[in-house]
Parts: structure tokens; C-alpha cells; sequence
């Protein structure tokens, strides 16, 4: 029979469970007292147990700052960097060779076993022993969430996919026929409306700290709204179907008419991702992440080459650094913007030094901090250090100034992969409103709230299709690094005119106290129509001959 291998593989994993249930603890859930085997049906015996068996299918969500093995985040797959590590997996994105027989990023296991977890936990949670049982619907609203979660994250690498809504035994045939997009999606949003009618808060802050980092409404909601736009979105709306705008436009309002989330102040905004603090953990901007963990691998694999222990994996690239504006609002290209491209990083976006450590900014705090040189001899761009920046460039954004990092180091920061999070929210209500009818004042509130945060000036007097530029624009900056362009590139059918090409860096040479800047080309990156979707594993559609595979591969 089809497709038997991956059910055995979740029989096994069941197994695992019972032997060591709640072993793995989360640091937002109450600590787990189990020891030693436990029978299947003991888990649905214990309210305990009940629990432990619903946090595991937390552990399933994908935390993104390490994707493989080797410290590459996936902006290296997309315009926005390139890794140092020229051996990396990642370039299979880039060269041309992704293929059914050499996959990167491959979830689709990892995933359809988190199903079978909340599957069978929406399964037995009705006749189990919980206490108060009056927790039931939030504990399966939690599971609903979850479940969306895992079917979105296939929907948005492949497409169409087989939904599970069920756990599966081994006497069911496997070999089962993708479902359409429009039935993903529609699961998906059926999910999302069971888990914002049943979790009981709103937000993070409504569960008491115990249950930080549980799911929430204000999560479902992100979650529909975040799908509903990637299937308004032209990859999967060829038609432009209005409605699919406005559902989306729709959604994310709900969010913000919750009221329960807000930007963080600019003060604030670079430790957004820093949870070491009372200030910035479980901030109001975070709406959904994944548990915080204490590491300062995020420090030791991306900062620059000079700073002990620094590997400078992620290298952000030109292409990126020139779509930030001008503090006048202007683009770079703009003859009347007074941009001088031999003083290339003044009166810039701020967030051009949040995210990104360029030529002559500083790095690190107090005692520890100095200004980097990427120029050409500096100790920052060393050609025989192979972790020396390819692009002129080293990533900021996540990075704690704080953070021990050495190989003695024990300084460490309690961070989260975020989902989703304000900012985003309003940048999903600006687009799906613009593309349903053109900018009016909801637009232009939407994203002017996200400018005026990082301290640029306010749109006004813009066409539909200008707005669409700048909101696309406005994603491109303020949520880089963040696995967003990688799939906003793609939903928005424009692979081909970005990451089909060269990517450049900078090349800043010194004579005396004069620096001279001159951009270069990195690499040729391949991206055809293919490249739009994931190839299944070969494997998989060896198992199940029904699973068609996506076109071109």
C-alpha cells in the first residue's frame, strides 16, 4: 500500500510519546512531572497528559534562524542577502539546480506529522479527562490554529496540497490526489474561525504568564488574514477576483479593530526580537511566535568577521540597501533625492542602520563598541577569511549588542522566531485595501503608521498603482530578513524580473582618509516559472503516485 512508510514513521513517533511525554518543555507552559512509559490511552486519562500531548504539536512550528545547519537564514535564497558559507544548501534556490531530486528547506514530514498530532488530539480531546473541562474549547481552539498553521506553511511552499484534517491509521490508503488552492484555502480559514471562536484570549498578555506563547484570536486572525492575501495575490488570483482583496482587507481589520496590538515605539523597535527584557518580551507589535530560547548562535554565526567568534553568514546585498529612501521619502533613483553615491549611507532610512551594518557604522555596546570597515583591507573584508563579507555588508537586525558570543561566552538572549506581528498586519490592511479599490485614507493610515515609526515622512496624492510600488516597497524594508520577500517575491508573480539576475554588493576602496564606493556583481542567480513553488521530494511522489507534481520539476 502507498505511502505506508510515513504512517509507520508516526506510529513511531507515537511511541516516543508515550515514553517520554512532555519531556520537551516550552518555556511558556507549566513544567511536565511525567517519568518513564506511559500507555497510549493514559495520555487521554490525565488532564496532565492532555495538555503535554497538545504542547508537543507546539514543537512543529518552524523557528527560521537557522535553516541549514550552518547559520543561513532564508534571505540568501531571495535578493536580500547572500551567505558566506559558499558551500551552503541555500544556493539551491539561486543556481538553477533546485530539483525534485535536491530539495532545500524540506518541511513537508515535519509537517504532516505536526497534523497527525493536533489531528489526533482533535480527536480523543472530546472523551478525555480534562480539568475544569470547561478548558476544552480552548484547548481545541489552540489545536485548530495549529493545524491551520501547518496546512498554511505547505500551502504557501507548494500550492495545492493534500489536506489532513484526520489522523490516519495504517490500514488507510495514503495515495491520495493534492486537494485544490481553493480548498486549502478555505480549510485554512475554517480553522482560523474555530480557533479565534474558542481561544478565549484575545491576546498574549490576556493568558496568565504561564501560557505566554500560547496561540490567541489575535493569532487566528493574522494567520486568515496572512492567508487570505497570499490567495488574492496574483500567483493564485490570475483573474485579479476583487473579493479575494477585500476578504483579505476584511481580515486584517478585524485584527486591528481587536485592539490589543500596536507598533512598538522607535525607541523600542530594534529589540522587537529580544525578549531578554521585561520591555520588549511579549511585546504588543509581536501578535504569534514561537518559544523563546536562550542562545547567542543568532550573534555568533552573523556578526561581522572582526568581533570574536563572528562568522558574518548572512551578507546583505546592494539590491536591498538601495530600495531604503532618503529621510526626504525619495527614492535613491530620484535626480532630486540628494543622494551622493560616494557618501552612499546619509540621510537614509533609519531602519538602513537597524537592519544592516554597513561601512563605518558601529557594532556592539558600551565598552565593546567600534566602527566596522567592509572597505577593501579593512578588518572586516578579509578575502582569506572565508566568513568575510561577499557583499560589503553584515546583517543587524535580530543581532544583541548585549550578547556574549566567543567560544568562552556565556552571555546569551531569549528570542523567538516571530510569526506575525503588527507591523505586518498593517501593511497586509494597506495592500489588499489598495488593490480593492486604490488608495483612500485607510491605505494611507495603514502604512503611514509603519513610516512615521521609523521616522519617515508620510505618503499622500499617490495612484493606485504608485501605492502598490511603495507598499511592495515598504515590505521589501521593514520586513527583511524576516522570510517575508523570499514568498512576497513569488505570491506577487515577480520572480522573474527579481530574482532572476545578478545580485550585487559594494566594493569601497581607501586611499589616505578617502573612500571610494562602487558597486559590483556578487553572482547570476536563475529563477524560472518553476521556481514559484517547491518540488515534492522524488521520494514522495514514489510513494503516492496520485500526489501530481508541481509543474516543471
Amino acid at each position: 500500500m502507498k505511502m505506508k512508510k510515513k504512517l509507520y514513521g508516526m506510529y513511531i513517533l507515537l511511541a516516543v510519546l508515550l515514553m517520554g511525554l512532555g519531556a520537551c518543555k516550552d518555556e511558556f507552559f507549566e513544567p511536565s512531572y511525567s517519568e518513564g512509559p506511559v500507555s497510549e490511552e493514559a495520555i487521554w486519562n490525565t488532564d496532565r497528559r492532555v495538555r503535554e500531548y497538545l504542547n508537543n504539536g507546539y514543537n512543529y512550528m518552524l523557528a527560521r534562524y537557522n535553516v541549514d545547519g550552518s547559520g543561513a537564514l532564508m534571505a540568501s535564497g531571495s535578493d536580500e542577502a547572500v551567505n558566506s558559507n559558499l558551500n551552503s544548501n541555500i544556493n539551491v534556490f539561486n543556481n538553477g539546480n533546485w530539483s525534485s531530486l535536491r530539495t532545500f528547506d524540506e518541511q513537508y514530514t515535519n509537517l504532516y506529522t505536526g497534523l497527525w498530532v493536533v489531528n489526533t488530539f482533535l480527536e480523543r480531546s472530546p472523551t478525555a479527562v480534562i480539568f475544569p473541562a470547561s478548558d476544552l474549547p480552548a484547548l481545541r481552539g489552540e489545536a485548530f490554529f495549529l493545524r491551520a498553521l501547518f496546512h498554511y506553511e505547505l500551502f504557501k511552499r507548494y500550492g495545492g496540497i493534500v489536506l489532513a484534517t484526520k489522523s490516519f491509521s495504517p490500514v488507510e490508503d495514503l495515495n491520495l490526489p493534492r486537494n485544490t488552492v481553493d480548498d486549502v484555502v478555505k480549510q485554512i480559514v475554517k480553522d482560523c474561525d474555530s480557533a479565534i471562536s474558542q481561544i478565549p484570549a484575545a491576546s498574549t498578555k490576556d493568558w496568565d504568564a504561564a501560557n505566554y506563547g500560547r496561540a490567541t484570536k489575535a493569532a487566528g486572525m493574522a494567520l486568515k488574514a496572512k492567508a487570505l492575501l497570499v490567495y488574492a495575490s496574483p500567483l493564485y488570483n490570475p483573474g485579479n477576483e476583487l473579493q479575494r482583496w477585500q476578504n483579505a482587507a476584511k481580515s486584517a481589520k478585524d485584527l486591528i479593530d481587536l485592539n490589543k496590538h500596536s507598533l512598538l515605539s522607535t525607541a523600542l523597535f530594534p529589540s522587537l526580537w529580544d525578549y531578554t527584557t521585561t520591555a520588549t518580551s511579549y511585546n504588543n507589535e509581536v501578535i504569534f511566535a514561537t518559544p523563546a530560547s536562550n542562545t547567542n548562535t543568532i550573534e555568533s554565526n552573523n556578526a561581522p568577521i572582526s568581533f570574536t567568534g563572528g562568522l558574518g553568514r548572512t551578507n546583505p546585498t546592494q539590491n536591498l540597501v538601495d530600495a531604503f529612501e532618503m529621510t526626504n521619502g525619495k527614492a535613491i533613483t530620484d535626480p532630486t533625492s540628494g543622494y551622493d553615491p560616494q557618501n552612499p549611507y546619509a540621510n537614509r532610512d533609519p531602519r538602513l542602520n537597524q537592519f544592516i551594518v554597513y561601512n563605518g557604522a558601529n557594532f556592539k555596546t558600551g565598552s565593546l563598541t567600534r566602527a566596522v570597515e567592509t572597505y577593501e583591507g579593512g578588518r572586516d573584508n578579509v578575502p582569506s577569511n572565508v566568513n568575510s563579507t561577499k557583499s560589503g555588508y553584515y546583517l543587524r537586525k535580530f543581532l544583541s549588542g548585549n550578547a556574549t558570543y566567543n567560544i568562552t561566552g556565556t552571555t546569551s538572549v531569549r528570542r523567538p522566531w516571530v510569526l506575525f506581528r503588527y507591523a505586518e498586519i498593517l501593511l497586509i490592511y494597506a495592500e489588499a485595501l489598495n488593490e480593492f479599490g486604490g488608495p483612500n485614507a485607510e491605505v494611507y493610515n495603514a502604512i503611514n503608521a509603519v513610516r512615521a515609526r521609523a521616522g519617515m515622512p508620510v505618503l499622500s496624492g499617490l495612484t493606485q498603482s504608485q501605492m502598490r510600488d511603495r507598499i511592495k516597497n515598504e515590505r521589501r524594508v521593514e520586513l527583511c530578513f524576516e522570510e517575508q520577500r523570499f514568498f512576497d517575491v513569488r505570491r506577487w508573480k515577480d520572480g522573474e524580473s527579481n530574482f532572476n539576475g545578478p545580485v550585487k554588493g559594494i566594493k569601497i576602496t581607501k586611499v589616505g582618509t578617502t573612500l571610494a564606493y562602487s558597486p559590483f556583481v556578487i553572482e547570476n542567480r536563475t529563477f524560472t516559472s518553476k521556481n514559484y513553488w517547491y518540488p515534492f521530494q522524488q521520494s514522495e511522489i514514489n510513494k503516492a503516485n496520485k500526489l501530481i507534481q508541481n509543474p516543471g520539476y
